[in-house]
């Protein structure tokens, strides 16, 4: 038996808030994983630059998991020139881990348009892929992904354990009504988001007066691609 797997977290993160944490913490325990790794992705391809910068983003992330045990902020992604696909992400981790399981955690939403990322089929070579999903709910999948599904899907979380990728785990969690959209509209709003998000985050987001209407960051080359 293999050590116990790293996870991997990615999104934008703008900002972090209950439901990204939530699920987070869910999955961290259930499958087990020995840690957690979230990915701050520089300028995702599916939307706009965010109107705060990547650092900061970083900064607001590395806040909310501080005092969480297993829970680790990785930078890569901010620190690659050119694009960065997540293959690549996994790639570069699976050099530093050769021989620990790694799991993509991804949504049940990403999950679907699985087979538009960039070299897709790529993604099993390097880590498993464990789906966060609502309990009961599975998305409509595509010929190619529910291919995937017939061949990889594991019949216990345990089994990650067994193998260093290629596996494919639909993790139940439960989903917080929140969003980043939401909170973004609330503050450039002049609203609160107070208890969306941990206290620390949300005291720097004031003090620093991020999202408020008209702000905006200077960094106009910020255009990596992450998350495909």
């Amino acid at each position: 038996m293999l050590t116990a797997p790293i996870g991997i977290f990615g999104g934008t993160f703008d900002p972090i808030h209950y439901g990204h944490l939530r699920v987070a913490l869910e999955a961290f325990e259930a499958l087990p994983l020995a840690e957690l790794r979230f990915l701050v992705a520089r300028q995702p391809p599916h939307r706009d630059t965010p109107s705060v910068t990547a650092e900061q983003r970083l900064a607001l992330l590395q806040q909310a998991v501080a005092e969480q045990p297993g829970f680790v902020v990785d930078a890569r992604e901010l620190h690659r020139s050119g694009p960065s696909y997540t293959v690549d992400t996994l790639a570069s981790l699976r050099a530093e881990w050769p021989t620990t399981p790694l799991c993509l955690l991804i949504g049940r939403d990403a999950f679907g348009a699985l087979h538009r990322w960039s070299r897709w089929q790529q993604l099993f070579e390097l880590a498993h892929i464990v789906v966060l999903t609502r309990p009961g709910n599975w998305p409509e999948l595509s010929p190619e992904l529910s291919a995937e599904v017939t061949t990889r899907q594991l019949p216990t979380a345990q089994a990650l354990q067994h193998q260093l990728a290629g596996g494919l785990w639909f993790q139940a969690v439960t989903p917080l009504a929140i969003s980043a959209t939401h909170i973004r509209a609330l503050l450039a709003a002049g609203r609160s988001p107070r208890y969306l998000m941990p206290d620390a985050v949300y005291t720097t987001i004031v003090t620093q007066g991020l999202y408020r209407a008209g702000h905006t960051h200077p960094c106009s080359t910020d255009t990596d691609i992450s998350r495909k």
